[in-house]
């Protein structure tokens, strides 16, 4: 039976999309307690999520069926946690240790933005593993869980120079720090290397050390809206629960298209009355990386440094479900192959 620290029900969505939800990502931490499975015996996975938390249908699920994955297989418990738009550094600090403290082990930090709390809390706690996704850092019981976003963000990008209508096509990143700079490097080059004369918009919905660009579904719907008023047809959004949003502006938009990220957007319940405007989504298999980890410290031989998970390895890849890219297939199987060969090489900076 899964025995996990239920979330509080805090979330930020847009009216339409509240109504319509299965779930919902907390913006706050959660202290409340789990109980070991299998009479106390198994692994305690500790999970400290970036912004919008399990619920947000996009990256933090993807870390949340990994960590479900392992727990069904092998045995134990989960803790969650999860961050807040307002959070400092103290506090993403107290989160991890909060979790080393009750004896949790591994903890993963969901996001780049535990990279400096990870550095400071995993030498603390030597015997306890801590996985890092989305950053890198230094350290003998830390290992990093990283992808090549701007690989599968040029299949992305490919897809939507083959499909737009309007040579107009648009891109939303959630906060403009270097990890969704990929997202917008590879998207911009998959499609101006398909298709030079496509106009590709840029927005990003918040800047610096404002995270909230990640966790609001409203911002994402506006800045949609905005793209589509302008004459893009095709819109890929790397915002968290903000693309939530996105998807439900075009799908308001007759012929329009949005791309989802991270998890497979058009098979999550809460999306479904969308999912006839998903054309495709640049699936991130956080997943993966974190089963990996946690399988890696309960068989005894806990993974280390930068685990990369690249386009050639899996880690990130374009899903077909829908159908909607059918007709591109073997471009975009073309494409790849060039990427994976080498002979195309994707930049990770716009």
């Amino acid at each position: 039976m899964r025995r996990v620290a239920k979330l509080s029900a805090a979330c930020i969505a847009t009216a339409a999309l509240a109504v319509t939800a299965t779930a919902c990502g907390s913006t706050s931490s959660d202290n409340s307690s789990s109980s070991p499975s299998s009479g106390g015996k198994g692994i305690k996975i500790g999970l400290a999520y970036d912004v919008g938390g399990r619920g947000d249908r996009s990256f933090n699920d993807s870390a949340a069926r990994g960590a479900d994955k392992a727990e069904k297989e092998l045995g134990g418990s989960i803790k969650e946690l999860t961050a807040k738009t307002s959070d400092t550094e103290a506090d993403r600090e107290q989160r991890l240790q909060d979790l080393a403290d009750a004896g949790y082990n591994p903890i993963v930090a969901v996001g780049f933005s535990y990279a400096p709390a990870v550095t400071k809390i995993a030498a603390k706690y030597p015997k306890t593993s801590f996985g890092l996704v989305d950053s890198v850092v230094q350290g003998a019981n830390v290992n990093s869980i990283t992808f090549t976003e701007e690989q599968g963000s040029y299949l992305a990008g490919v897809a939507a120079a083959l499909k737009t209508k309007k040579d107009h096509v648009g891109f939303i990143g959630g906060v403009d720090n270097p990890l969704i700079k990929k997202f917008e490097a590879g998207y911009v080059q998959g499609v101006h290397d398909t298709n030079p004369k496509v106009k590709v918009d840029v927005q990003y919905l918040s800047h610096g050390q404002d995270f909230s660009g990640f966790s609001s579904p409203d911002k994402g719907q506006q800045a949609a809206q905005g793209m589509l008023d302008n004459g893009a047809d095709v819109i890929y959004t790397a915002a968290g629960s903000s693309g939530n949003g996105a998807i439900e502006a075009v799908h308001g938009a007759k012929g329009a298209w949005a791309i989802g990220v991270d998890s497979d957007q058009y098979n999550i319940p809460g999306l479904a009355q969308y999912k006839s405007s998903i054309l495709t989504s640049m699936v991130k298999n956080v997943d993966v990386g974190v089963f990996d980890f946690i399988k890696s410290v309960k068989d005894g031989k806990p993974l280390t440094g930068n685990n990369v998970y690249s386009l050639a390895k899996g880690g990130v890849s374009l899903a077909t479900s829908g159908g909607f890219i059918n007709d591109i297939q073997p471009k975009l199987d073309a494409a790849k192959k060039k990427i994976v060969d080498g002979q195309i090489k994707v930049k990770t900076t716009p």
